[in-house]
């Protein structure tokens, strides 16, 4: 994988990270994936698609197959026992199952065929998988957030934790997405991030206010996977 942000984009994030710190107690994770997931699991279900459809068809147009198998075998007309048929059809289903596995090693093919709603939930899933990993109650008031950022998906996803969640509706994010996403769509993903970045420290100000003794709990630096 290769990194989607520079070092100087890296220090860019991590700095608007600090500046939006400075104004409330909220700590801020920032997050760039290649992707959420490899859905091998995708590719195997295409795979199989494709034997049951090979099957499928063997059945409705039995002779189209025989003939291009006897013609393989030169040409001689044959008589097909019950346990020949078997034979083809079974060679058939796993001719076209190991063809399409293979195709789908290709990367940008197996991520054109994930549908959409997977695409975001694999997203969603990862994002709450790093979340506890990176961000849950590990601040002294539970006020971690996490913004990520999955490139292949192009999915982007906020999870806060339990004392941001019960005052801030999920919803209250969508300004913060939109103006990321709309940096990214023209390139610019450390500008994404940032403009993600102040949106929620914004928001965080404004019902997590800064004490004199906070400290920083969390690291500013964005985290590239």
């Amino acid at each position: 994988m290769g990194a989607y942000l520079s070092a100087e984009d890296h220090k860019r994030v991590s700095d608007a990270v600090g500046a939006a710190e400075s104004r409330t107690a909220g700590e801020i994770v920032t997050v760039v994936a290649d992707r959420s997931d490899g859905y091998s699991d995708v590719a195997l279900a295409w795979a199989a698609l494709a034997a049951f459809t090979a099957l499928g068809l063997f059945s409705a147009f039995p002779d189209f197959f025989l003939g291009k198998v006897e013609s393989i075998a030169g040409g001689w007309n044959h008589d097909w026992t019950d346990r020949e048929l078997l034979g083809i059809a079974t060679a058939l289903a796993i001719v076209k199952f190991l063809g399409v596995w293979a195709i789908l090693h290709w990367q940008p093919l197996r991520f054109w065929l994930v549908p959409p709603p997977i695409k975001t939930a694999r997203a969603l899933r990862r994002a709450i998988d790093l979340f506890k990993v990176g961000a849950e109650r590990r601040t002294h008031g539970r006020t971690g957030i996490l913004i990520y950022l999955s490139m292949r998906e192009h999915r982007a996803e906020i999870v806060a934790d339990e004392a941001i969640a019960s005052k801030v509706a999920p919803e209250t994010w969508g300004e913060a997405m939109a103006a990321m996403l709309a940096e990214i769509r023209q390139g610019r993903c450390a500008d994404g991030m940032i403009a993600a970045v102040e949106k929620v420290g914004a928001v965080l100000a404004e019902h997590f206010p800064r004490a004199e003794d906070d400290r920083n709990e969390l690291p500013d630096r964005l985290i590239e996977l």
